[in-house]
């Protein structure tokens, strides 16, 4: 029987998209690691300690101390002490020093550097000083908010855990990956990752696709027999599984010879190359291009002006450093690797566990989420409601059949197998099957739709149960349409119906699936998997977030469709469509769909918008692959998860609701920081350049422009605790260059507006002297930056839209501390001059002034250019 099976065209096609999808999960390995495929390896590591490979069972498991009764707990402890954690570490946790190191490494640091030499060379002493006390102080700034990011980081790490199940004791068990040692017994199946290198002692049907050692695609199917060779390739071990490998076909047994760091895997890990980056991480390089061509003409226009305006040509070079260095967004990867990794530990501590930061910004920006019925709609608890046949009477026969043909597995604690055969025992309590012989069994398969299991009581009786068209068309006897017709109600109902057949036939040594045919149909089993409670709520959150939910199912369309509408999707019949259509922006419910169809579902979704797609099966692992955002649940196979994005701790579309929510305030948060200090930066550049043309005297020294440029940053960084409004939530947002721009541009013009009006009463209303002048200009200068973002933080009034306590404490801290600076003995090293009282209230005006504007402003900006 099972010859015939493996012959089947069914299987073979199965098998091979089998290997698509475990390739695809390979992937995930080269991204963990950041590595890249290799090629085909001819060269063996030196990792084998003994030549496990050619020793018998008994006498390996004998080499190893252990046995198929597997390891006590108390040897496994203390082989985890002996040979440690069994993972490969994917990067060395950066130290406090060397994150407090890594702040110097950057070049707008260099340029302060060769700022404070030029200034030390020239005699120029305190300056030097004040910058390089910049310079640190904005280390350690930096370093503190790094430090944070990187344990909230690690925090995370916790939450992924991939499992084994091993024998310890005796007993089955499962326990994390990384806590196997050498000598546990392990049990694969299809779908899994290996744990750890293995030799095998027992297989049904294995085969590993090790592509990622090896670059063949095509799985390995394995063996126990010892191997005679010497010296051999890893390609030539198939009684060994490879740790990194995936299980292709098939269930195994085998015992850990290797772990960790001294697998083949950890041998070669480290030669592989570096992943690419990921959308996020190159609009962010897009954006740093803009700057840095902004930033490059400003400064070298500035240094000119001034040079040929016989400023002095050290002086000019500071200034134009100085301001080269002040109007760069420098803390902007602080920002964003602060605000990312909060609203991390935010989702995890909602059940939604992010695989990366990017993801966050991915999640946050969708507006189409592929998901399945079964277990986000629904409950996942398959009920059985009734039996009757044709006529719709009841027939016990229908239940006692349908338990002798019959998959699940039935112990004296629990029932488990497949959900509709469990739900049939349940159903049925106490009907006995014991006076039956079972006989010989033809396994289900997706092309035929239906099991049939041949007992014997007194004769032999083929039993078939499956869908009900597959029954009905192997039926004799039978009113077809009628039959069919009875099927369409119940299944409009909401039900999901089997149907069950029967015939006496002759006894024989093998039975297949041309057996089959000319049966007495038996009746009906009608089944529900009741609406999940919270599916509904749910469902309105999307709607108000603006994602599409679009349904994949495998179950019947009339069954997809009444579920949802029980849910209030309120979807038409033309929505529905079953397998792949064409029309994949008109169609709400794709019922009967397989992977492949899935997979180019979401293909042609991505054409248009960024698609979620949450799945949990070894078959969704392509279209979690190819989706903007894969989402799967934290029991999900290895496969899957290595497929995702993100892993819910929970399976619920309110769990994924709540991430969608955080990446978009991650997000907001990310964009007032960009919006405010570009526009701020932006004004200030122009003002200086222009202002440089036409005063006699540079405006600002290059200490005091760092100085501001330092103190502005400081509320800043408290940004990513402020509140989002929920109108810029309901909504996807992307990174838009083009608007960005065109804000720069507005709020940009508005602050050089008020500069120049702050410029024209200190020179010529308070014909004030240059200390005073550069000390009213500065106050000013900052006050107004940090003013501001109370204005452009939200699209409402400002009153309406309340901020967090961190950034108005944070703000009003730096503004204390600006004015502490200017009227403290620390301000004569800056060369500022005590402004009176009169100036500061007048200072206050300017402010309110440019406030109210930028509200003016910022509703006319934000009608015209949606965002």
């Amino acid at each position: 029987m099972n010859k015939h099976l493996c012959e089947d065209k069914s299987k073979n096609t199965g098998r091979y998209y089998q290997l698509i999808i475990h390739r695809i999960s390979c992937e995930y390995i080269f991204k963990k690691f950041g590595m890249k495929r290799s090629k085909t390896l001819n060269v063996t590591p030196n990792i084998f300690s003994m030549e496990y490979w050619s020793m018998r069972i008994e006498e390996l498991l004998s080499s190893l101390k252990t046995s198929k009764k597997g390891l006590d707990p108390k040897e496994a402890e203390k082989r985890l002490k002996q040979y440690g954690y069994n993972r490969i570490e994917e990067r060395k946790t950066k130290t406090a020093l060397k994150i407090f190191i890594s702040q110097f490494k950057n070049p707008l640091i260099y340029i302060l550097v060769f700022a404070t030499l030029v200034a030390a060379f020239v005699g120029e002493k305190t300056e030097a000083v004040i910058i390089m006390a910049i310079i640190f102080l904005n280390s350690v700034l930096g370093f503190f908010q790094e430090y944070r990011s990187e344990k909230a980081l690690e925090k995370l790490k916790k939450y992924i855990k991939f499992k084994a199940k091993v024998i310890r004791n005796g007993e089955k068990t499962e326990i994390d990956a990384e806590d196997l040692v050498p000598g546990d017994i392990v049990f694969l199946n299809i779908g899994d990752k290996v744990p750890a290198d293995m030799r095998l002692i027992d297989v049904q049907d294995f085969s590993a696709d090790e592509s990622i050692l090896t670059g063949e695609s095509i799985p390995v199917y394995k063996k126990t027999d010892p191997l005679k060779k010497e010296n051999p390739n890893p390609q030539d071990l198939i009684n060994t599984a490879f740790m990194g490998t995936i299980v292709a076909s098939g269930t195994a047994t085998g015992v850990v010879v290797s772990t960790g760091g001294s697998t083949f895997f950890g041998k070669t890990a480290s030669s592989l190359e570096q992943e690419k980056r990921t959308e996020f991480e190159e609009n962010m390089s897009r954006f740093g291009n803009f700057l840095l061509k902004v930033i490059l003409l400003t400064t070298i226009f500035v240094f000119a002006a001034n040079f040929l305006l016989h400023k002095g040509l050290i002086e000019s070079l500071l200034f134009a450093l100085a301001l080269a260095v002040a109007i760069t967004p420098e803390v902007l990867p602080i920002i964003i690797t602060v605000t990312l990794s909060r609203g991390a530990l935010k989702l995890a501590k909602k059940k939604v566990v992010v695989k990366r930061l990017s993801a966050i910004e991915s999640i946050g920006n969708m507006n189409i989420l592929c998901t399945d019925k079964t277990g986000t709609l629904t409950e996942n608890k398959i009920i059985m409601t009734d039996y009757f046949d044709l006529d719709g009477k009841k027939d016990d026969r229908i239940i006692l059949y349908s338990l002798l043909a019959n998959s699940a597995v039935v112990t004296k604690d629990k029932i488990t197998g497949n959900p509709l055969d469990v739900a049939i025992w349940e159903y049925a309590k106490d009907t006995s099957i014991e006076k039956f012989e079972k006989v010989d069994e033809i396994e289900f398969d997706f092309e035929r739709r239906r099991m049939s299991t041949v007992v014997k009581d007194k004769k032999n009786i083929l039993i078939s149960k499956g869908a009900p068209e597959a029954i009905i068309e192997i039926c004799k006897d039978i009113d077809k349409k009628k039959a069919m017709g009875k099927v369409k109600e119940l299944s409009s109902a909401g039900h999901r119906v089997l149907a069950v057949g029967y015939k006496e036939i002759e006894p024989k040594k093998d039975y297949t699936k041309d057996d089959e045919r000319n049966l007495t149909f038996l009746g009906f089993l009608t089944f529900t998997d009741p609406p999940k409670k919270t599916a509904k709520e749910a469902l309105e959150k999307f709607h108000r977030l603006g994602v599409e939910i679009k349904v994949l199912t495998g179950d019947d369309p009339s069954v997809a469709l009444k579920v949802c509408n029980d849910l209030g999707m309120e979807v038409k019949e033309d929505e529905v469509v079953i397998g792949f259509d064409g029309n994949v922006e008109k169609a709400r419910i794709f019922a009967r769909v397989n992977p492949e169809e899935k997979l180019e579902i979401v293909k042609r979704l991505k054409e248009k918008h960024v698609v979620g797609f949450l799945g949990d099966g070894i078959n969704d692992a392509p279209a979690l692959k190819i989706a903007d955002v894969g989402i799967t649940v934290d029991t999900a196979s290895d496969v899957a998860k290595d497929a995702s994005d993100v892993i819910l701790l929970k399976k619920s579309l309110n769990v994924v609701a709540n991430g969608i929510r955080e990446g978009r305030r991650s997000f907001g948060n990310i964009m007032k920081y960009i919006l405010n200090t570009i526009s701020a930066n932006f004004g200030n550049m122009f003002t200086i350049a222009i202002s440089s043309l036409f005063l006699k005297f540079i405006p600002l020294l290059p200490t005091q422009i760092l100085l501001a440029n330092f103190v502005t940053d400081m509320p800043m960084l408290s940004i990513s605790t402020d509140n989002v409004d929920y109108d810029t939530m309901k909504r996807p947002k992307k990174w838009d260059i083009d608007l960005i721009s065109k804000f720069m541009m507005h709020f940009g013009v508005l602050s050089s507006l008020f500069d120049f009006i702050t410029i024209f009463i200190l020179m010529y209303v308070l014909n004030l002297a240059v200390p005073a002048f550069r000390t009213g200009w500065f106050l000013e200068s900052c006050l107004s930056e940090i003013t501001i973002t109370f204005a452009i933080r939200s699209k409402k009034k400002f009153y309406k839209s309340k901020p967090s306590k961190t950034l108005v404490f944070m703000s009003a801290a730096t503004f204390l501390l600006i004015l502490f600076t200017i009227y403290s003995p620390i301000g004569r090293y800056f060369e500022f001059s005590k402004l009176s009282i009169p100036f500061l209230m007048l200072v206050f005006v300017i402010l309110l002034c440019y406030f109210a504007s930028a509200e003016i402003l910022k509703r006319y900006f934000f009608r015209k250019y949606e965002f």
